[in-house]
């Protein structure tokens, strides 16, 4: 059975992604969503650990097979790799410390808000008017900008709602919004290796439609609505 090396990096994450384990494996959404569009292609999985901004060029090199990571789709990606249809869909929240009264995108004047450099997340915090935009990158790059908010370095983060959302409950955090940006994750695969991409479209277009993958996203994120059905894929048709 042929392996597939797909990229990630190695935070924990929940309920998109743990630390891998000993024997190089990871529990949460992702993997599971990438073990299960594996197997119907008849492929076993090599996570390759890496930092984040590491990962598409490793793509685009070859020097592994895809990056399946969190990767929403948006232009200055697009330019770097391929994308599948998309397997998944969240929107944006914003994170403060405990206690601040930021709640709307006007709040934002003057705060120094923490996005990883060239993501959806930094497009979305760059239309605060009045922010800070600080820049984050490397190899843990999640883990330091929830330590910046934490410490007082930055007044405020920008991430995706899966991750974001369960920090309500820490005592060292509030959330202050969420911005409905939809955006599209799928699994980037070298412009020079289209019949690889279109294997991940057909195995992912199967366990879409027999509803494996909604099973795997309801056992993971039973909060959040499974956005692969018939109203999501009509408006994501252009990517699919």
């Amino acid at each position: 059975m042929t392996t597939l090396k797909l990229a990630c990096i190695d935070a924990d994450a929940p309920p998109l992604f743990s630390l891998l384990d000993d024997d190089g494996q990871r529990t949460g959404f992702e993997p599971a969503a990438a073990e299960l569009v594996a197997a119907r292609m008849g492929r076993t999985i090599e996570w390759v650990v890496m930092g984040w901004d590491e990962m598409l060029p490793a793509v685009r090199d070859r020097r592994v097979d895809a990056v399946w990571c969190g990767q929403g789709i948006i232009p200055e990606r697009q330019k770097i790799v391929d994308f599948t249809r998309p397997y998944a869909v969240f929107d944006e929240t914003v994170l403060v410390r405990k206690g601040d009264p930021a709640r709307t995108p006007a709040d934002m004047v003057g705060y120094r808000v923490a996005a990883i450099e060239g993501s959806a997340n930094m497009a979305l915090a760059r239309t605060f008017d009045g922010a800070v935009i600080v820049p984050f990158k490397g190899d843990t790059v999640y883990e330091d900008m929830l330590a910046a908010v934490a410490d007082s370095s930055v007044d405020a983060m920008v991430d995706d709602d899966v991750v974001l959302v369960p920090l309500g409950a820490d005592p060292r955090y509030d959330l202050a919004f969420t911005v409905a940006t939809r955006n599209p994750w799928g699994i980037g695969v070298a412009k020079d290796n289209p019949n690889l991409r279109e294997e991940f479209n057909a195995a992912l277009g199967d366990v879409i439609a027999d509803g494996s993958l909604r099973e795997v996203w309801t056992t993971w994120m039973p909060g959040l609505t499974f956005p692969m059905d018939h109203r999501a894929k009509a408006a994501l048709g252009m990517l699919a």
